[in-house]
C-alpha cells in the first residue's frame, strides 16, 4: 500500500548558510542526484536564500520549500512572510508547526491551523510537523499528543491529499538519538488511521508521512522500508550535500 505513494525527502536547512555556501552546496548536490526519478526532492532554505536556490534548481526536478509562513495574505505584520509571497517565489511546499516553532516561539495548534489554511488556500503543500517530548513519551502519552496536535491543526479544514505530515519526536531532534524504525512506523500508522477517522480512508492512504529526528544515511533505510513511512524531513544531515544525496539514493532504491 505504501509503495503507491512517491518517496519524499525534505532538507530543512534551518538557520544555516549564506549565499556562497548555498551555491557550493547546490553545485555538489545537484550533480549527485542526477537521474533520480522515483523520489521527490525538496530543499527548505532560510527565507534569505529562497530566490538563490530557486534560480539554481531551475531545470531540475528539485522543488522549493519555505520553513514557515504567516497566516494573513498581506498587511501590517512586520517581519512576516505570507503564503502568496512564497508562491510568487516558486515554493511548492512549506513547513508548518515544527517543534522548534512550537517550543521557542510558542506556536499553538490554533495558530498552526491558520497557517495550514493559508498554505492550502495558496495551493502550497504544507508539511505539518507533529511529535511528542521525552517526558510525554516516558508517560506513555505519544498517541494522545499526536491526536491532540493533529485534531487541533486540521480542525475545520477541507483536506485532500495535498498534505504531508512529518512525525518528528521532539526528543530525537538534534540529539543524535533517533526513534527505532518500528516505533516510528507505529506512530505513522496511528497518524494515518487518525486521518482516515477525521476525513476518509482514501485521503489517509494518499497523504505522505515522513519521519524526522536525527535521521541520517546510516539509519535511514530502516525507516524508509516501513510501509507507512514515505520519506524523511531531514535536519542536520541535510546540511551535508553528500549525505543528503546518499539518502535520496537509498530512497530511490528501496
Amino acid at each position: 500500500m505504501g509503495r503507491e505513494r512517491r518517496r519524499l525527502l525534505v532538507a530543512n536547512w534551518k538557520m544555516h548558510f549564506v549565499r556562497a555556501q548555498a551555491l557550493e552546496y547546490l553545485k555538489v548536490f545537484t550533480e549527485r542526484v542526477q537521474g533520480i526519478s522515483n523520489t521527490e526532492i525538496v530543499l527548505a532554505p532560510p527565507f534569505t536564500l529562497l530566490e538563490t536556490v530557486r534560480r539554481e534548481i531551475q531545470g531540475t526536478a528539485i522543488k522549493l520549500a519555505a520553513q514557515d509562513l504567516f497566516y494573513e495574505r498581506k498587511g501590517a505584520f512586520t517581519g512576516e512572510i505570507s503564503a502568496i509571497m512564497l508562491k510568487d517565489l516558486g515554493c511548492a511546499y512549506v513547513i508548518v508547526g515544527h517543534s522548534e516553532r512550537r517550543r521557542l516561539f510558542g506556536e499553538t495548534d490554533e495558530l498552526i491551523s491558520k497557517k495550514l489554511r493559508a498554505a492550502l488556500d495558496a495551493e502550497i503543500t504544507p508539511i505539518l510537523c507533529v511529535g511528542e517530548t521525552l517526558e510525554e513519551r516516558r508517560a506513555g502519552r505519544t498517541q494522545r499528543v499526536l491526536e491532540t496536535q493533529i485534531r487541533g491543526a486540521l480542525a475545520g479544514l477541507a483536506l485532500s491529499e495535498n498534505l504531508v505530515i512529518a512525525y518528528e519526536p521532539v526528543w530525537a531532534i538534534g540529539t543524535g538519538v533517533n526513534a527505532e524504525p518500528e516505533e516510528a512506523e507505529a506512530s505513522a500508522l496511528f497518524i494515518r488511521e487518525l486521518v482516515a477517522q477525521l476525513f476518509d480512508t482514501e485521503i489517509a492512504q494518499k497523504i505522505r508521512i515522513l519521519y524526522g529526528g536525527s535521521v541520517k544515511p546510516a539509519n535511514f533505510e530502516g525507516f524508509v522500508r516501513q510501509p507507512n513511512i514515505d520519506g524523511a524531513l531531514v535536519g542536520g544531515a541535510s546540511l551535508d550535500p553528500e549525505a543528503f544525496a546518499q539518502m535520496v539514493k537509498i530512497a530511490e532504491c528501496c
